[in-house]
């Protein structure tokens, strides 16, 4: 069962347009004008061309022959412009005049052609509309490797993928996942890839390419959702690091089972800021600004350098929180740290500048 809403409609009609949306590919668009002002510029071309022709041969009546006789007026030229330029041609009226047929050849079949390019021109693009989708969409595959899956666009989803997005990832590395075409339109909207499905089902992730992505944010509204993505985010991709957010404190473990590298309890994180502002309002700024990566201070991780090799996490210039060896996590003080070792990775704090790089830990990580 899809749970795309598709309001207006009866059920059984919102069932099969659900059906017909699932896995649905929608890549980032351009911004273009709204088709029916694109469809008033043609015409407004269209009746500038049609006037100037009329105008033209009124211009030279005298050089035009009416088969029921009289001159030829205003009407008459609107009438022969109109047929013309349409390719009708009844030739109940003809140029009979050199300077008429020369004025037919250099002037109103040039404008006859660009008559014709103006009215079919949005028939043709939309002929064209759906070749030119399945080239890109053939093109995105082909070439997406690396790239971050996030499944879900809610609050939680939207929030992860802007602070990744701070350190550098670029949006066309970014694929967006969730049962919802209005969710997926905002998100094509920001430049993103959007997947429209249901991410538990194995053939939707495949259309997100999960099998070739290097991480994947599993940010869905329910937890027995996310232990289900969880499990089949992982039987298609073994190396990919996966970081899950749940509700509930005790569903953790069993995400964290079902093969996330690292889950977050949204409801507990929450609280303990929470707590922490009441404790000390100071404090809750300070963590609020920690977390909101690009701007004031910020948390990263790094590795170490040439220079820091030998030192103490106290002697280096940033200011380091934790030392990263192996797949264990130590603290600044823990003895077990001793002198940094070139293949160590800090977890520092740091003010953001424009020249900060966050080089990011691309190793997967243990799920001991």
């Amino acid at each position: 069962m899809f749970h795309v809403k598709l309001p207006g409609q009866d059920a059984i009609a919102r069932q099969a347009d659900e059906h017909l949306v699932t896995h649905r590919v929608k890549l980032p668009r351009k911004v273009v004008e709204h088709p029916i002002r694109q469809v008033a510029k043609r015409l407004s071309m269209a009746l500038v061309v049609l006037v100037a022709t009329a105008l033209i041969v009124y211009a030279d009546r005298d050089g035009y022959n009416d088969n029921a006789g009289g001159g030829l007026t205003l009407l008459d030229a609107f009438y022969y412009a109109t047929v013309t330029l349409s390719t009708t041609g009844y030739g109940d009226i003809t140029p009979a005049g050199d300077a008429a047929r020369l004025t037919n050849i250099l002037i109103v079949t040039p404008l006859r052609v660009l008559f014709l390019i103006i009215l079919v021109g949005t028939t043709l693009e939309a002929l064209t509309e759906r070749t030119r989708e399945e080239w890109r969409l053939t093109r995105w595959r082909s070439t997406l490797r690396d790239h971050t899956v996030v499944i879900g666009f809610g609050t939680k989803g939207r929030s992860a993928i802007r602070t990744v997005c701070a350190t550098g990832l670029k949006k066309e590395q970014v694929v967006v996942v969730d049962p919802s075409s209005k969710v997926i339109d905002a998100a094509t909207a920001e430049g993103y890839t959007g997947i429209v499905g249901d991410a538990t089902r194995s053939e939707v992730l495949k259309r997100a390419e999960v099998h070739k992505a290097r991480q994947i944010i599993i940010a869905t509204q329910r937890d027995d959702t996310a232990v289900l993505v969880t499990l089949t985010a992982r039987q298609l991709n073994r190396g990919a690091k996966i970081v899950a957010t749940v509700r509930e404190e005790e569903n953790a473990p069993l995400v964290k089972q079902s093969g996330a590298d690292a889950v977050i309890t949204s409801a507990s994180a929450a609280g303990r800021l929470l707590g922490l502002s009441v404790l000390s309002p100071s404090a809750g700024m300070v963590m609020e600004d920690l977390i909101q990566q690009g701007s004031g201070l910020d948390i990263v991780e790094r590795p170490v350098v040439k220079a820091e090799v030998g030192k103490t996490p106290r002697e280096v210039a940033d200011l380091v929180v934790s030392v990263i060896r192996g797949h264990r996590v130590l603290g600044y003080d823990d003895p077990a740290v001793g002198r940094l070792e070139l293949t160590d990775r800090l977890i520092t704090i740091v003010r953001k500048t424009p020249a900060t790089q966050v080089t990011p830990d691309i190793r997967p990580m243990s799920r001991d």
